[in-house]
């Protein structure tokens, strides 16, 4: 199996570093989240609002029925697994707002979840080269036999730091570069340990590392030292 499990919390660097190491090492990548962003979008843009009133679930047969027979899919293009709904690429319209605010109570139900690794799994194990797969439960559930598992964490305030640099600086600028409201600083951060508590309790797959994964505390790194770390993981187990 040649797989790369990257796993860690909200704003921890996952997809980042994930596609990093996959460039460098010339392997596709796959983050998990897209598929489950691409589920909510097809339930929101297709199926009429749940009975319990907006914010209540669908029902797993709804969502399941929906994503077989439009289809949600992954297609691989430039070494990247990327969601198609209806033979439509989706990238963008899946980090929108509405599909933020609904996407983890869909990825809560565990039939849905099912049919995720189902698909995540197909998708890797097809790849020739190998894949870098990154989410919250890649090295626990997904990928248990990944030969190679990285946990990536920070602390709350740098990953808060982080996301707002994304959201407000340039591409590819890192977070302490960018200029941050310190109010705003400490929202983020107290919205993120909220995302994390909920993450590490919740009854279906819960955010924890492996076992066997190698914690790596990116505080203190930039973008270009954790992804050297983790290719220099992969280069020892992968020598070929």
């Amino acid at each position: 199996m040649r797989v790369i499990a990257i796993d860690g919390p909200a704003a921890s660097g996952k997809s980042s570093t994930a596609a990093a190491v996959a460039r460098r090492l010339g392997w596709a990548h796959l983050d998990s989240g897209a598929l489950y962003r691409a589920l909510t979008l097809a339930a929101l843009d297709h199926l009429e609002p749940p009975a319990g009133g907006a914010d209540a679930p669908w029902s797993a047969a709804q969502v399941l029925g929906l994503a077989e027979d439009l289809p949600v899919r992954l297609v691989l293009a430039a070494d990247v697994f990327r969601p198609e709904v209806a033979g439509v690429g989706v990238e963008d319209a899946i980090r929108s707002e509405r599909v933020t605010r609904r996407v983890s109570a869909l990825a809560a139900i565990p039939a849905l979840r099912h049919w995720v690794n189902v698909q995540q799994r197909e998708a890797a194990l097809g790849h020739p080269q190998g894949v870098v797969v990154d989410g919250r439960d890649i090295g626990t559930v997904v990928f248990p036999d990944a030969p190679v598992k990285v946990f990536l964490t920070a602390s709350p305030e740098e990953r808060a730091r982080r996301r707002l640099a994304q959201r407000g600086g340039a591409a590819g600028t890192e977070a302490r570069e960018v200029a941050i409201d310190p109010a705003e600083l400490r929202r983020e951060t107290t919205a993120l340990a909220a995302r994390d508590h909920a993450d590490a309790t919740r009854p279906v797959a819960p955010l924890r590392a492996a076992a066997d994964a190698v914690l790596l505390d990116t505080t203190r790194l930039s973008l270009d030292e954790q992804v050297a770390r983790v290719v220099a993981l992969a280069r020892e187990r992968f020598p070929g």
